[in-house]
C-alpha cells in the first residue's frame, strides 16, 4: 500500500498528468518571485529610509549591538534587496536565500521573539515564515527555470 519512495503517487485523473508537467517547474518560479519580491521590496525600503534611519531602529530593538548596528544596516539592505532581486531572477539564488534564512533566523530569535507569535503584536510570525520559505530555496536552488540552471552553476 502507498507509493514507494522517490515514485509520485498515481494521479486520480490522468489526464492532467500534461498540465502537472508544466506546473511543477513553474511552481519554483512563483515561490522564487513571490519571496525575492517582498525581500526587494524590504531593501528598496531601507534604501529609502536610509542607513542612519535603520541604524536607528536596530539601536532601539538590539542596543547592545550599537556599534555594529550601521554595518548591520547596509548587511541587511544589500541582503534583501539585491538578494531579493537575485532570488527572482533564479541567480546565485541559494547564496541568498541562504543569507535571507540566516537574516530572518536573527530578526525571529533577536528582535521579534519576545513579543510572541503574532506579526500585529510585533512577533516573530512574519520572520519565522519568511525564514522557513527562504530555507526551502536554499535547499531546492533556483530550479528548472532559473539563471542558475541557464549558466549551468549554482551554489
Amino acid at each position: 500500500m502507498g507509493t514507494p519512495a522517490g515514485e509520485e503517487p498515481k494521479l486520480l485523473i490522468p489526464a492532467l498528468q500534461r498540465f502537472y508537467d508544466f506546473a511543477i517547474p513553474a511552481s519554483w518560479v512563483v515561490v522564487r518571485f513571490g519571496v525575492g519580491w517582498v525581500l526587494l521590496v524590504h531593501g528598496w525600503g531601507k534604501i529609502m529610509r536610509g542607513m542612519e534611519a535603520q541604524k536607528g531602529a536596530l539601536d532601539k530593538s538590539v542596543p547592545y549591538l550599537a556599534e555594529y548596528n550601521l554595518a548591520l544596516s547596509y548587511l541587511l539592505t544589500f541582503v534583501e534587496g539585491l538578494g531579493g532581486l537575485c532570488i527572482i531572477l533564479g541567480f546565485a539564488t541559494r547564496f541568498f536565500a541562504a543569507a535571507n534564512a540566516i537574516e530572518m533566523a536573527f530578526l525571529t530569535f533577536v528582535i521579534y521573539w519576545g513579543n510572541g507569535f503574532s506579526w500585529l503584536n510585533k512577533g516573530y510570525e512574519f520572520t519565522l515564515l519568511w525564514g522557513f520559505m527562504c530555507l526551502a530555496i536554499a535547499l531546492r536552488g533556483g530550479g528548472p527555470w532559473s539563471l542558475d540552471r541557464l549558466l549551468g552553476r549554482e551554489l
